[in-house]
């Protein structure tokens, strides 16, 4: 840390810092408390989908058995790509869920069972509920690193910058403060010795 100057020019220095901590700060506890809200809802939308798909999955499992009989569903479809846009939060870039485009064979209608068309829109439902909670999950990963980092400032801020500032400025203006009385101390003292020799003169 850079030794403290006792000057006018480092006073301003130390007040402009201020000025510009308690700007910021407000600006940083909002993002914070927005990360916050971000990451709660998330959670929520997270549980949502996970019992979505729980209920999917128990509704699948009796067909498992009939599934695994004369037809390979995986031969019939398969994820092809997971497409994703993105959405800014609190200034950082989130991966978004948008489709899945499947690879799908096709087959014989007739000389396949009925609940292949069930079993391929099952898949296809199940892929989807799981490529969103992995997109939510990694925002959720993203928007937890960002409130570490932005919770680290608001603290750096309130516990550190404000309050050195706050001291510099006290300490610069008593330093200060001294040194004009010891000036004006000076300036009587010198005069009275002026006049002194005045006299005697």
């Amino acid at each position: 840390m850079a030794k403290l100057k006792y000057t006018k020019n480092e006073l301003k220095r130390q007040k402009d810092d201020l000025k510009r901590f308690t700007r910021y700060l407000p600006t940083l506890v909002l993002k914070k408390q927005q990360l916050q809200l971000e990451i709660i809802k998330t959670g929520q939308v997270i549980h949502e989908i996970e019992e979505e798909l729980d209920k999917l999955v128990a509704t699948i499992s009796p067909w498992v058995g009939v599934f695994a009989e004369d037809v390979d569903i995986k031969n019939l479809i398969q994820i092809k790509e997971l497409c994703t846009t993105e959405e800014n939060i609190a200034g950082i870039d989130i991966p978004v869920f948008e489709k899945i485009d499947f690879k799908q064979q096709q087959y014989d209608l007739r000389q396949t069972p009925l609940w292949v068309d069930f079993g391929i829109k099952a898949v296809k439902k199940v892929s989807i509920l799981r490529a969103r909670v992995f997109l939510l999950r990694k925002k959720q990963g993203l928007l937890a690193e960002e409130l570490r980092i932005t919770a680290q400032r608001v603290n750096l801020f309130e516990k550190l910058m404000i309050p050195q500032a706050n001291y510099n400025i006290r300490k610069i203006n008593i330093v200060l403060g001294d040194m004009q009385t010891a000036a004006v101390v000076t300036g009587k003292i010198a005069k009275k010795k002026i006049e002194q020799k005045s006299m005697v003169a």
